[in-house]
């Protein structure tokens, strides 16, 4: 069979298979075609907000076909797995690009500050979060639930164990956070 047929045959099949599948089914495939996000530990918040590790250059190029309207990236444009030209590539799409590089070492008040403006004004939008490994987004994106939208920190900070434990720096900057804002939650 030459190879023409042969996909023609094979497309045939493929839509007489869809087909056969109802509305309800059809739409759960296409929303599942959409969640999908390939990057490292990738947390899905909500459908309007995921965070994750860094994104492959194709990943971060297929991002618009999943619905995404804007970027926060978190890790400094130098650390060495950093996707170069990650903006270009986001902004080709027609994304909101936003680096706000924070040193893994010494996050701060000013850096999360600077990030919950960011994320608030992106409000309606779907937007991924992301840094290199999840440490970051996961971080600050459970900061900006408890403080600025009010949610209950228990399930917030369930998004954040799904990744790590902060520790050190940024075990110091969750407790301060929390205490600065009147947050009775101790996940430590």
């Amino acid at each position: 069979m030459p190879t023409r047929v042969l996909r023609a045959t094979l497309r045939s099949a493929a839509v007489r298979a869809l087909h056969g599948l109802g509305p309800a089914a059809l739409l759960a495939l296409g929303a599942h075609a959409q969640a999908q996000l390939a990057a490292p530990n990738a947390v899905e918040i909500s459908p309007r907000l995921t965070t994750s590790g860094q994104p492959s250059a194709t990943a971060l190029a297929s991002l618009a076909s999943q619905g995404y309207q804007a970027v926060i990236y978190l890790a400094p444009p130098t650390v060495g797995d950093a996707v170069r030209d990650e903006a270009l590539i986001v902004g080709r799409q027609g994304l909101a690009f936003f680096n706000l590089p924070v040193r893994f070492d010494r996050p701060g008040e000013a850096d999360f500050e600077a990030f919950s403006g960011v994320l608030s004004a992106l409000a309606g939008r779907k937007v991924l979060v992301h840094c290199q490994v999840n440490m970051r987004a996961s971080t600050f994106v459970f900061l900006h639930r408890v403080i600025a939208l009010r949610e209950d920190p228990r399930p917030a900070w369930d998004a954040v164990t799904r990744v790590w434990s902060p520790d050190g720096p940024w075990k110091a900057l969750v407790k301060q956070q929390l205490a600065r804002h009147r947050i009775d939650f101790d996940p430590f």
